[in-house]
């Protein structure tokens, strides 16, 4: 890989941003509605960013590598 392939995918590392500010917004999430299946939105909003986070990690890594 050439050196301006690498800064030109730097952007990419941008992406790993978006959980931890989703996350890091308390005031939207701290809520009980909407419920899902008995949980509120406070516990199902945080369970939800387990898989997307994943799914994020997964898109850098493959455009890194």
């Amino acid at each position: 890989m050439e050196p301006t392939d690498r800064a030109g995918r730097s952007w990419l590392w941008l992406i790993l941003l978006i959980p931890y500010v989703a996350l890091l917004w308390l005031p939207f999430y701290n809520d009980m509605h909407p419920t899902l299946a008995g949980f509120p939105f406070f516990y199902w909003y945080q369970f939800l960013w387990v898989p997307l986070t994943s799914l994020l990690i997964y898109i850098v890594y493959r455009g890194i590598r």
